[in-house]
């Protein structure tokens, strides 16, 4: 799983991530998710992709507004 997660995921010089909130994330999801931005936090490349404002992301990732908070300052 690591290796594959390490290739897959952290490996990219840019990673592409195409429509957040399309689908909820659970609590779970929402804090694996928020590692793979923090690993990648100044030093890969991300695009990332949503209909929603960001004000709304927080309804994505389990309604958990302060681990939304922070990933926003990751990402902005």
């Amino acid at each position: 799983y690591k290796t594959t997660l390490q290739r897959g995921v952290m490996a990219p010089r840019l990673l592409i991530i195409d429509e957040i909130g399309y689908l909820p994330f659970s609590q779970e999801e929402a804090k694996l998710f928020f590692q793979v931005i923090a690993k990648r936090y100044e030093k890969s490349a991300m695009i990332l992709t949503s209909n929603l404002p960001f004000g709304q992301w927080d309804q994505t990732f389990a309604g958990d507004a302060a681990l939304t908070s922070a990933m926003l300052d990751r990402i902005l």
